[in-house]
């Protein structure tokens, strides 16, 4: 396992606190939060309090980022996850989210389409004994290794300039898709409700602005 020392622990009691206080309200949730260690996933020391900074993204390897943990926690928590939920994660990135996922039962399968941060980090998630499965790939025309499979919820960790309709077909009847929609700069979060195959049934809400790393076709093996 590795280090947790006591001054991460308090910065993150203090994390908590301050999403309690920024109206994250789902108590599985914040005890996942609580719980795991950011610092496992950016070990920068260089950074230290920034790790648990609520409104500060950490940049990582391929120009990606681990999300703000208020951002974090407000995609997880327009989820409505409950326990054993399977769960679509598109963006792996340093997989800080896959775990919270994964400490709050759910059964996660992540696709990163950067082949470095793929390998590091499903090495990283297995060292940490998260069953998380880790695809390389991109998910716009579907996940070829799990071809057919529907999932109860679909978190998108990074900026769609349009809705991806074929990310709505992997979506159960009645999941929940979260997911930053708009051109870079100019998102805004979207929980969708499938409540039928057809897009007229697809229930929108736009919840926010958000800022996140254009969403990418294809694999990039550099």
């Amino acid at each position: 396992m590795l280090p947790d020392p006591p001054k991460y622990q308090a910065w993150r009691r203090r994390m908590v606190t301050q999403l309690k206080e920024r109206g994250i309200t789902d108590a599985r949730l914040l005890a996942a939060m609580q719980k795991l260690p950011r610092q496992w996933f950016c070990p920068d020391t260089l950074l230290d309090t920034l790790l648990y900074d609520i409104d500060c993204a950490i940049q990582i390897d391929c120009n990606q980022t681990i999300s703000k943990p208020y951002t974090v926690a407000w995609q997880t928590q327009l989820l409505q996850l409950q326990p054993l939920m399977t769960v679509l994660e598109v963006g792996t990135g340093s997989g800080y989210q896959t775990a919270v996922l994964c400490e709050m039962g759910a059964r996660v399968y992540t696709v990163e389409r950067q082949s470095v941060l793929f390998r590091k980090t499903k090495a990283l998630l297995g060292s940490l004994h998260y069953t998380a499965r880790c695809f390389l790939g991109d998910c716009f025309n579907g996940l070829p290794e799990m071809k057919g499979f529907q999932y109860d919820r679909i978190l998108v960790t990074c900026g769609a300039a349009s809705l991806p309709t074929g990310l709505m077909q992997m979506l159960k009847t009645s999941g929940v898709m979260v997911i930053p929609i708009g051109p870079e700069g100019n998102q805004r979060m979207h929980r969708i409700t499938k409540k039928g195959e057809t897009p007229d049934l697809w229930h929108d809400e736009t919840l926010g602005d958000a800022n996140f790393v254009p969403m990418l076709e294809g694999k990039n093996f550099l």
